[in-house]
């Protein structure tokens, strides 16, 4: 499926399972989050976790830009809580300051919801943007965490 944003009109939007990624989608993604979470945040871990092919991708495609712009995953239920969960949450350096984090959070959940209805959807975020997640309806559960040397906190968004 895709769709445009009106937070960001030059975008289009792709969801899709991990079977339904193109082999140039699916390196360009590994690219951007290697280039944020690794790069970016000097965070050094394994990447490649297993979940992805258990998972919807929702990736903000912007022409003249090498990767996605905005880029999410939501893990099947099950495979790594009961719910699902949303994660890899990112923007990029050339996507930020324009709403388009926002825009990426708000289409993950709802698209989360129409693919997984009467489940909630669990988040592990990182602990300054609590408030932001809370925002979209995600409460704190439990006590926060260090997670590759980042602060977090598991969140919950009841069903």
């Amino acid at each position: 499926m895709t769709s445009k944003s009106a937070a960001f009109p030059l975008a289009q939007w792709r969801w899709c399972r991990f079977g339904d990624l193109h082999l140039h989608e699916l390196q360009r993604i590994h690219t951007v989050r290697q280039q944020v979470f690794i790069v970016e945040q000097r965070c050094p871990y394994v990447d490649a976790d297993g979940c992805d092919e258990h998972a919807f991708h929702l990736a903000a495609w912007v022409h003249g830009h090498p990767v996605p712009l905005a880029y999410a995953r939501v893990v099947e239920p099950g495979f790594k809580y009961a719910e699902p969960s949303i994660g890899r949450v990112l923007t990029t350096a050339a996507g930020r300051g324009k709403g388009l984090g926002r825009d990426l959070v708000q289409r993950a959940v709802a698209l989360t919801i129409d693919a997984y209805p009467g489940l909630g959807i669990r988040i592990s975020a990182q602990s300054h943007l609590e408030a932001f997640y809370r925002s979209f309806g995600f409460g704190a559960i439990g006590q926060g965490y260090l997670e590759d040397g980042i602060p977090h906190i598991e969140m919950l968004r009841p069903a």
